[in-house]
């Protein structure tokens, strides 16, 4: 059951300058790829590929038709949400209390949606509970080609990904903690080959390529390390639209009995998110070698 937050026992009667929100999470797909608007009813992109290569033509000689290849990629979007159940005594708080309890709220969704944005287009799974999701299907990274990452050879590993991509450009990194942290410590001859790893340090750049370090890489995939790729032309990701937060004083909205009945209220905030992966040849995954 989910907890619920109550005005005595959190809030002191003094008057509350600040609420600071612990809620910390980004996107790197949001970093890496390009938005795009997407409608409810979802989208149909059209890859196009001109799969044979320009032909010499004599003067007089025939003209030999090329070979070229149309299909659609949908882009449907989900709904994903977050509430919170508090006491009602919240509606009623002194504007001199300058909670700012809806300001940390709306942030602290905001970066939730970050972070399942990556968890979802990743790995295919529901942020919540990590299970295989339905509505996802197929849609997500984790069905791109797989290299494996021996312990110490990060490097080894990032080449043999971007052989895997092979004419498509890589335009971006997608790094776990873990595999970040085995990059800072890689060295040659004894001398540090990515020192702007080391520490936690998220640099934004590989090699003069954008770059991102981020939990949600491996989060829903414990084996996943990295994904390298044409984040920037390969992916597009966008909002059919956003719910910000509404407060929700009847019913019973999260199953935990009527709000009237037990004095509560019900901060919600809700998105639809879509997103497509229009050439997985495009994208290479890093994972733990077994």
């Amino acid at each position: 059951m989910a907890t619920k937050t109550t005005m005595q026992s959190n809030f002191a009667p003094e008057t509350v300058k600040e609420v600071f929100s612990k809620v910390k999470g980004h996107s790197s797909l949001v970093k890496l790829a390009r938005q795009m608007p997407i409608a409810f009813s979802g989208n149909d992109i059209f890859t196009f590929s001109l799969d044979g290569e320009v032909a010499i033509v004599g003067e007089g000689g025939s003209k030999p038709a090329g070979e070229a290849t149309v299909e659609p990629v949908k882009v449907a979007p989900i709904k994903v949400i977050y509430q919170h159940r508090m006491s009602d005594e919240f509606l009623r708080a002194s504007e001199e209390k300058a909670l700012n309890m809806l300001t940390a709220f709306t942030d602290g969704f905001a970066a939730k949606i970050a972070r399942g944005i990556d968890i979802m287009a990743f790995h295919g799974v529901n942020p919540a509970d990590l299970a295989a999701s339905d509505k996802i299907g197929g849609n997500h990274l984790d069905t791109v080609t797989s290299v494996s990452y021996t312990e110490g050879k990060p490097e080894e590993a990032l080449t043999a990904a971007v052989a895997v991509i092979g004419d498509n450009d890589v335009t971006g990194y997608a790094l776990s903690k873990g595999f970040a942290a085995a990059l800072g410590s890689y060295k040659e001859n004894g001398v540090s080959q990515y020192p702007e790893f080391k520490l936690g340090a998220n640099p934004g750049k590989l090699v003069g390529t954008a770059c991102d370090v981020n939990s949600t890489v491996n989060k829903g995939n414990s084996k996943a390390l990295a994904y390298v790729g044409d984040f920037a032309s390969a992916f597009r990701w966008g909002y059919a639209d956003q719910i910000p937060m509404e407060v929700i004083q009847f019913g019973d909205p999260d199953g935990q009995g009527d709000l009237k009945r037990t004095n509560e209220i019900v901060l919600r905030a809700e998105a639809w998110i879509g997103w497509a992966v229009l050439n997985k040849a495009a994208f290479a995954r890093i994972v733990e070698d077994e």
